[in-house]
């Protein structure tokens, strides 16, 4: 056998000329593409602006469509705190279903809710083992629609306070401040 001079052997004998040529790059477009930067540039200017004049920091937390809050005038931000939402006769923590307001409402005089005190009560308990030296805040705050009976208004509240959250707030509607 005879010595060959080292060098490129693959698809030299390809009987076919176009084959040939667009196996070695012998082809008509050139192998450097051109990219405008200017139009990549628009498109990401847009989107930055697009996504920061829609973006909200402020934790807001969507109210159930069938729930009417109360309006205040004066308020502040939504605290990281458990929602206790009070909707016709159930009452959920977090979504979570933690009791009815059913016995409230036929006795007319405030109780204990047991179901929702338990799932308060688990709830700080977890806190506290997540957080171990901190203060526990003790917040929370109850989403309760308008018309809702004083007498179970005044029964969650009370829940919340005996289940360790004296701090205690209202989900409301703010109106527009008067000068």
């Amino acid at each position: 056998m005879a010595i060959v001079r080292p060098g490129r052997r693959l698809m030299r004998a390809l009987p076919l000329v176009f084959l040939r040529k667009s196996a070695f790059g012998g082809g008509l477009r050139p192998t450097n593409a051109s990219l405008s930067l200017t139009s990549m540039i628009d498109f990401l200017v847009v989107t930055v602006v697009f996504l920061l004049t829609t973006f909200d920091a402020s934790a807001r937390c969507p109210a159930d469509r069938h729930m009417a809050l109360p309006t205040a005038e004066y308020g502040t931000e939504l605290l990281d705190a458990p929602i206790v939402s009070v909707t016709g006769s159930q009452i959920l923590v977090d979504g979570t279903s933690a009791g009815s307001t059913r016995a409230i409402e036929d006795s007319r005089r405030l109780q204990r809710i047991d179901e929702m005190f338990a799932v308060l009560s688990a709830k700080r308990a977890l806190w506290k083992q997540l957080h171990p030296g901190d203060a526990f805040p003790g917040a929370v705050v109850l989403q309760v629609d308008q018309d809702t009976p004083a007498v179970v208004v005044k029964s969650v509240f009370q829940t919340a306070a005996l289940a360790g959250y004296p701090s205690v707030s209202f989900m409301v509607h703010q109106l527009p401040k008067s000068r």
